[in-house]
């Protein structure tokens, strides 16, 4: 599985569905900032916990979660 970070102005998602470039989401989304990927799971749990110390749950159990649920984005949460 492939999975994309998207920036957004105040939130940052993960998401599994296939797109074809940036520009894409864009589209998708009115307060798009940057993407990275797609990535691999791995990838992305690695630099998650290397850039967000604050992810709650751990990067691990979120990225899980998407790959595992039947919701195609999601939003990554922090402690504040």
């Amino acid at each position: 599985m492939q999975i994309t970070i998207i920036y957004l102005k105040d939130e940052m998602l993960i998401s599994k569905i296939n797109y074809e470039s940036w520009r894409e989401i864009q589209d998708e989304y009115d307060d798009y900032k940057t993407s990275l990927g797609p990535w691999s799971t791995d990838e992305v749990v690695e630099y998650l916990n290397d850039e967000y110390i604050n992810l709650n749950p751990q990067a691990e159990v979120q990225v899980g979660n998407l790959s595992s649920g039947p919701q195609k984005t999601i939003m990554l949460t922090f402690n504040d």
